[in-house]
């Protein structure tokens, strides 16, 4: 596995190796020694599927109480992933990186707890796969607003248009008036 870090040094582009032949591929996308080995040692607790259309935008959410670390690849179509690093005490706090997630080039991200997550559809529709390393817990769920003009995300929306959201992610906080964590969990 090749692991790259991004500009948040936390937050993990990972690549597998993959074996092709004719007639197919074969890719390890878990495995707990060589996680460990790169730094990723939390243990996950869940797995998630999720399908979306072409300029749904997801996001930017966070659990305020139980923080999620998260590790997503795309199984079908391409995405566009964003963190934002919500942890007071770190350098990097109200930054983010993102990066271009598709089901062809297999890569994974890697998001500690202490991130909020969005994703945004590129393709015409896209399945995501990702382990958490704590429950859902609804009551602790945080929505950042996805437009908000201090984080200054650079969308890339299809033909400039609008992204489709949830009423929840309409109804996101800006940065300056969101919980944050204020101390290592």
């Amino acid at each position: 596995m090749k692991v790259t870090p991004t500009a948040i040094p936390d937050v993990l582009i990972l690549t597998p190796c993959i074996f092709e032949d004719d007639r197919g591929f074969f890719m390890e996308t878990y495995q707990a020694r060589e996680f460990s080995a790169v730094g990723i040692s939390l243990s996950f607790v869940q797995d998630n599927h999720s399908k979306s259309c072409q300029g749904a935008l997801r996001g930017l959410h966070y659990q305020i109480r139980q923080p999620q670390g998260k590790l997503v690849r795309v199984v079908l179509g391409e995405i566009y992933d964003v963190a934002v690093d919500l942890r007071l005490w770190s350098p990097t706090f109200g930054k983010w990186v993102s990066t271009h997630l598709s089901a062809e080039k297999k890569m994974q991200l890697w998001i500690p707890p202490g991130f909020a997550h969005g994703i945004y559809i590129l393709s015409e529709w896209a399945e995501l796969i990702y382990k958490v390393t704590d429950y859902y817990a609804p009551e602790w769920e945080r929505t950042l607003l996805w437009n908000d003009p201090d984080l200054n995300i650079n969308w890339p929306l299809v033909s400039r248009q609008a992204p489709i959201l949830s009423e929840k992610d309409e109804r996101g906080k800006l940065l300056k008036y969101a919980e944050t964590y204020i101390e290592l969990f």
